[in-house]
């Protein structure tokens, strides 16, 4: 441990809790990083689980006072590095934040801390006959703080939106300890910056999130599903573009590839054939939700689907529903079935939905190029997609060819117009793609953003852009 961050464990031990202040190895091993591949780590000096946002506060300004970095973290679900440790650092775990506050359900918005589990939160509101629409993937395990510092979407997106159209305002520790309010309890409010929408996204480079306002939404109607098969990527495009043009709202449109329908086909669903070039899920949560589907199934149909399947009922929408939920054990059965040490990486690339056709079979291009198994799936309605690479770790070849699909995956993105990351963020995992994306002056002002609120580099170095 340094002198410095010696000092400040000294000072912090007189200061807080004996309980907030942890530094065996178990639980700085536990710290060192989120979910994301390819990705450096450091080791912490001290993982510091604050309670309340005075606790955050006496954190900050003593470590900045020491001159020692501060990497604040959630449930560490992230895919893109901003969450991993630098040697030497604290890591600044939120996850005992988790108080909900008001639930307001006249003003339509809630009140909590930034460790409330996403689906924790939903569940508090339900009981007002509201919701929180943003449903990221691990929402289940994943915290607020988390979702909105790194700008998280989901699969309702394509009807509701993401994170950042929910968030009302912050508290929010700055990197210094000044603790400052953005943003305003009002539907409108253009008083001054957003900074609000600055912070959102900000992948805890700015400051640390200690509260949050969020905006709720009337309860969803069930909804129903259909499942469709196409011969083609461009036939599958055909009809995402009709659904879309024909002025249809679905609330999910999700696409499986060839790959990743032959797995969850493979992995026993029922209902998907292996032979299949793509498959559209695509659900309507709309008051009456029959005659869109029926509507939406017949514009897949004209599209050249083999196969529509439409619900009727409630169960018939889970089984269709349950084939996009088991993608991820699909592939981790046939990852277990390739020996040696498979692992895979998730990437998460967006296009104009007009590209989708065109973006998916550039990835089954990379992939037979590179011999690898790559499976793309995602969110089809707004064009976001998540190609999996599926790869043995152990294999130094296989791991270059990885490493280098995966760039082959970008820069395709970008050359359809589209961007590095939909609702993962930059990290350390994409920051150099980041410099590719900007343009040169407003890289810079980026870079001029992170100086001025974080003068001397101590929160989350290294992460989205260089100050």
């Amino acid at each position: 441990m340094s002198p410095d961050s010696a000092q400040l464990l000294s000072e912090l031990r007189d200061r807080l809790p004996a309980d907030t202040l942890l530094t065996d190895p178990e639980t700085l091993a536990a710290h060192t990083r989120d979910a994301a591949p390819f990705s450096a780590a450091g080791v912490p000096a001290v993982v510091a689980l604050p309670r309340t946002a005075a606790q955050v506060e006496e954190v900050m300004r003593t470590a900045y006072r020491c001159g020692v970095p501060v990497v604040p973290q959630g449930a560490r679900t992230g895919l893109a590095g901003a969450a991993n440790a630098v040697d030497g650092c604290v890591v600044l775990c939120t996850t005992r934040m988790d108080r909900i506050g008001t639930i307001d359900p006249v003003n339509r918005l809630v009140r909590c801390e930034p460790g409330v589990i996403t689906k924790h939160l939903n569940d508090a509101v339900a009981a007002y006959g509201l919701t929180y629409p943003p449903d990221p993937a691990s929402w289940e395990t994943c915290t607020i703080g988390g979702n909105i510092a790194t700008g998280a979407g989901g699969i309702c997106c394509v009807k509701y939106g993401v994170t950042a159209d929910y968030v009302l305002g912050l508290d929010v520790v700055l990197p210094d300890g000044r603790r400052m309010r953005t943003g305003h309890d009002t539907a409108k409010g253009v008083a001054g910056y957003d900074l609000t929408r600055l912070f959102v996204g900000s992948e805890g480079t700015l400051g640390v999130i200690v509260g949050a306002t969020l905006a709720l939404r009337p309860a969803r109607s069930p909804a129903l599903a259909l499942l469709a098969q196409f011969p083609s990527l461009t036939a599958a495009g055909h009809a995402v573009a009709a659904i879309t043009g024909g002025g249809y709202v679905p609330s999910a449109v999700e696409l499986l590839d060839r790959a990743t329908s032959q797995a969850v086909a493979e992995f026993g669903h029922p209902l998907l054939r292996a032979d299949s070039a793509a498959t559209l899920i695509v659900e309507s949560d709309a008051p009456d939700p029959a005659p869109d589907l029926a509507a939406m199934k017949a514009l897949c149909e004209k599209a050249g689907a083999g196969q529509v399947v439409a619900a009727g009922t409630a169960e018939e929408s889970l089984k269709i529903i349950e084939a996009r939920r088991l993608v991820s054990p699909a592939l981790g059965a046939f990852a277990a079935s390739l020996g040696g040490q498979p692992t895979a990486f998730i990437e998460d690339v967006a296009v104009p939905p007009s590209e989708l056709p065109k973006f998916v079979g550039t990835i089954e291009e990379i992939a037979r190029h590179h011999r690898l198994r790559i499976f793309t799936l995602g969110h089809a309605g707004d064009g976001n997609l998540h190609p999996t690479v599926v790869f043995d770790e152990s294999d130094p070849d296989e791991v270059r060819r990885a490493r280098t699909a995966y760039d082959d995956i970008m820069a395709a993105g970008l050359a359809l117009g589209g961007t590095t990351t939909g609702e993962h963020g930059i990290g350390t995992l994409k920051r150099e793609w980041l410099g590719r994306e900007l343009d040169a002056v407003s890289h810079a002002l980026h870079q001029g953003i992170k100086r001025l609120f974080d003068p001397r580099n101590l929160l989350n170095p290294g992460k989205v852009v260089e100050a």
